[in-house]
């Protein structure tokens, strides 16, 4: 049996959340494979049932939850038991032993392994910085991008309060500034590429990557952040109806330059993550992390399953493959 559970939120984004869903899980193109040899005695084992019970980060939530769907229809008698809640939520519940594994997107961080975080990397992805589609600057916006320093007087110092002051347009319209307010994988990285924490963010705090795309969707002023799995329609490639990807600036020149412009589809933007054209921090890794060396034999075979036959389902749910070089070592490390 394979159970998916999601925290409700105080406003209702069901309609966005299952239609994005949907496109996410029924798919039917692969690409991408990454060929590394996982432990074959580990992988032909047969696995007499057993439940595997996640929890954590939305970014990793819509791979997650079709790696789980793909792992039982050959070991149908094995549960999964899923919730997302952010990577604050996956890291705290697996090291209090509240479940099998923590989805963490962010870095781990030296406490947490000091308190047996034990990750494995299983694919990547990336934060973008996301605008309403009916901003009354939008061609302007789109073709200046978002320098780094117009971000850090958005969401840290607060010193643009409107959309001339961060990039140079006239008027004074304000800026509806949107966060997160759960603790979060990918706040912690649109932070550190801001060079701070995520508690240095400013702005309306918005639970969840499906709130915080909403709240920006139905603001024509307002500026977030999100992981671009809930930006882009897996499906067709193309950015979600309502919101658009503001472009990062990044040699700072005012203007998107042709090289910088790599978002007309998701596509384009995870060849420009896999090339290393789009900046890292805010693209990253994503990883599920066990409390110690994992031994449930379940989890095992579930973790080698991932890293080998789980790799054909990343690009198409939006979602970068790890290198067969990283892959053969995280493989390494489980055995």
């Amino acid at each position: 049996m394979f159970t998916k559970s999601v925290d409700i939120m105080k406003y209702s984004f069901h309609h966005f959340q299952s239609t994005l869903f949907l496109c996410i899980f029924f798919l039917n193109s692969v690409n991408n494979i990454t060929k590394a040899a996982a432990d074959p005695e580990i992988l032909n084992r047969d696995v007499a049932g057993g439940t595997i019970t996640i929890s954590g980060a939305w970014a990793l939530y819509p791979v997650v939850v079709r790696w789980a769907e793909e792992f039982r229809k050959i070991y149908a008698d094995v549960r999964i038991d899923l919730s997302a809640g952010g990577a604050g939520k996956g890291i705290t519940d697996v090291l209090n032993n509240m479940v099998d594994l923590g989805m963490v997107s962010r870095e781990i961080y030296d406490e947490e392994l000091k308190k047996g975080a034990w990750p494995v990397a299983v694919t990547k992805d990336a934060v973008v910085p996301v605008i309403n589609a009916s901003n009354p600057s939008v061609d302007i916006l789109l073709s200046k991008g978002l320098k780094k320093d117009a971000g850090n007087n958005i969401w840290i110092t607060g010193f643009c309060k409107t959309w001339a002051q961060a990039f140079g347009t006239k008027g004074t319209t304000p800026i509806h500034v949107y966060t997160r307010s759960d603790a979060c994988g990918a706040a912690e990285v649109w932070a550190k590429y801001l060079n701070r924490k995520q508690e240095d963010l400013l702005g309306s705090g918005v639970y969840g990557d499906p709130g915080l795309a909403l709240a920006v969707k139905k603001d024509p002023l307002g500026i977030g952040y999100s992981n671009i799995g809930f930006i882009y329609d897996s499906k067709t490639k193309k950015q979600l109806a309502g919101i658009r990807v503001l472009p990062v600036d990044i040699n700072s020149d005012g203007k998107i330059t042709p090289d910088e412009n790599f978002y007309e589809s998701m596509d384009h933007l995870i060849t420009a993550i896999e090339t290393g054209k789009y900046p890292s921090p805010p693209a990253r890794e994503l990883y599920l992390v066990s409390k110690g060396k994992p031994q449930k034999e379940v989890v095992v075979k579930f973790l080698n399953w991932v890293l080998t036959d789980g790799q054909k389902y990343v690009r198409e749910s939006g979602y970068i493959t790890l290198s067969e070089e990283k892959v053969a070592e995280e493989l390494k490390r489980i055995r």
